[in-house]
């Protein structure tokens, strides 16, 4: 089966896309769940353009690697010499195996925007692959603009490529950069660049055609065997090739060899995952991933399925990760549910009255707005307090919060009523906003009662509105992250009132976090009662 290496650049071109700015917190976060999907390369972003991508690269140094190699991205030089370039000399700092870089293959660029002669153009792009494969690097060469390239000067374009050959690049990357080229553009102009290349190819395509997934499968079929997306397709202006579609079609559709076949399952919690830490809504019709991808609803529809899912499904949504859902009914999605609570060692089955009670209680949630693909937390809180009717470990008496301004500073003072085993415990504290005076009000108030709520701390906060048109009365979705020094862990609230909303992420992302040690603490007397010697008898006579 012929592998396909698949280079993932969400965390750069994705992050172009407008509305989304990751932290460098949410890139590690992505970074770790792509790794673990098996994706090959994974652009941590350009070193030498900010400092977030230079301290992103610091920091992922210390992740455990297990499937993908890191790629610092870059252009070609700029300065004379490639030694002096500071763009250069960043991407050597940040000390990847692999180096990409693009340059201009389109001579329109070369004059209008670098403002250069062609050959002095060829000879950038040379010493800066040179330059980077004597210093041990595997270098990616960008083709920027391949095919606007190729129509307007053919031979030049080719020119380009060989340029970045002849300076030794181990993939060169055909770019469709405007998005505008049609699939049998590319199989044709591949077909022709291919001839005086052995280096091996790869395609990087934008979707402003609409046809990004789909011209990348025609490079593939010309003989690319490097594919570059983004998940989902984030992107600038209309996005890049989606590159979960592209591994369920090369993989599925094609024979090709993309990910582990046990990891094709994990296709749609990784779409939403990304979504959720992107802060954008996943379109349910998403093919493959979206929740309407395998939903059925027209009467017709629905009594074929459910004879036999050929009818009406491509492929088995379990294949993907997802699940078939059929609408105006109670029948779809309790073996995900029964699954779940598996997972978690909690007696659940399929056919039993709980089950359908969750089922009903999951489906009204989530049409208030509940989302739990990034908050495990509050699922596994959820499925706990339904099954297992947990004690919660306080319950809230009342709160209240004060905001004013003194000279010219916003001070926010939470104060805060907690019943812990029959205690009452009160106490205030400030923070930098609302929620955070709530935050440090709640452990505040809880510390002496659990002291390892020290070890927690909240790592992230997002807000989404969820009904645009209801204005300032609209409800929202808060989902709050959280980590200690073993995990992390995510939790939602949903509220017209965006304090009642962070209230719910709050009290879930404690509990998650008491309910954890609680458990840490059961299996350590466990094993320290399994290991403990057992008393010597004395023997008497």
């Amino acid at each position: 089966m012929t592998r396909i290496d698949l280079y993932d650049t969400t965390l750069r071109d994705g992050a172009q896309a407008e509305g989304i700015s990751y932290s460098v917190r949410d890139k590690l976060h992505i970074a770790e769940r792509l790794d673990a999907l098996g994706l090959h390369y994974i652009e941590g972003g350009w070193p030498g353009s900010n400092p977030k991508d230079a301290e992103f690269f610091r920091q992922a140094k210390r992740l455990p690697w297990r499937n993908a190699q890191l790629a610092a991205f870059g252009s070609t030089r700029r300065a004379a010499h490639a030694a002096k370039d500071p763009n250069l000399r960043a991407l050597l700092a940040a000390e990847t195996r692999v180096v990409t870089i693009f340059g201009k293959t389109w001579d329109l660029h070369v004059r209008n925007v670098l403002g250069i002669s062609l050959q002095d153009n060829l000879r950038l792009i040379e010493d800066s692959v040179r330059f980077l494969k004597r210093h041990g690097r595997t270098v990616i060469y960008d083709a920027e603009h391949f095919f606007d390239g190729y129509k307007a000067n053919r031979t030049y374009a080719l020119k380009s490529l060989e340029a970045a050959a002849q300076g030794g690049a181990d993939t060169i990357v055909f770019c469709d950069t405007n998005g505008g080229s049609l699939p049998e553009e590319v199989t044709r102009l591949i077909a022709d660049a291919k001839r005086g290349l052995s280096v091996p190819l790869g395609i990087h395509t934008h979707n402003d055609s609409d046809l990004a997934v789909a011209t990348s499968i025609a490079a593939v079929a010309a003989g690319c065997r490097q594919v570059q997306g983004t998940i989902n397709g984030y992107g600038e202006r209309c996005g890049n090739a989606n590159l979960v579609s592209l591994i369920a079609v090369l993989q599925l559709k094609m024979g090709y060899h993309c990910v582990p076949e046990e990891k094709l399952k994990e296709l749609t919690p990784v779409a939403h995952y990304v979504a959720e830490i992107s802060n954008v809504s996943l379109p349910t019709n998403r093919p493959f991933v979206g929740a309407s991808a395998f939903a059925h609803k027209g009467g017709v529809h629905v009594n074929a399925v459910m004879k036999d899912p050929q009818t009406y499904e491509h492929l088995d949504p379990a294949t993907v990760g997802n699940q078939r859902r059929v609408l105006v009914s109670e029948l779809s999605g309790r073996s995900s549910l029964v699954l779940k609570a598996q997972e978690l060692a909690l007696d659940l089955s399929k056919e039993t009255p709980a089950a359908k009670r969750l089922l009903k209680l999951l489906q009204q949630l989530e049409h208030e707005g509940y989302h739990f693909e990034a908050a495990e937390g509050s699922l596994q809180l959820l499925l706990k307090r339904q099954l297992e009717h947990l004690k919660p470990f306080f319950t809230l008496e009342g709160f209240r919060i004060m905001i004013e301004k003194h000279d010219h500073k916003l001070v926010s003072e939470a104060t805060i009523t907690l019943r812990v085993n029959g205690v009452l415990e009160q106490t205030a504290a400030e923070g930098h906003g609302p929620v955070n005076a709530l935050d440090n009000a709640i452990r505040k108030a809880l510390r002496q009662f659990y002291p390892r709520l020290a070890e927690m701390h909240l790592s992230d906060f997002k807000v989404r509105v969820l009904d645009e048109k209801a204005g300032t009365a609209a409800k929202v979705r808060v989902l709050i992250e959280s980590r200690d020094q073993e995990a992390s862990w995510g939790t939602i609230g949903v509220s017209e009132n965006i304090i009642e909303a962070s209230w719910q992420a709050l009290v879930d992302s404690v509990e998650y976090k008491l309910l954890k040690d609680q458990k840490s603490d059961v299996r350590g007397r466990r094993s320290v009662k399994a290991t403990r010697r057992p008393r010597a008898r004395s023997d008497r006579s």
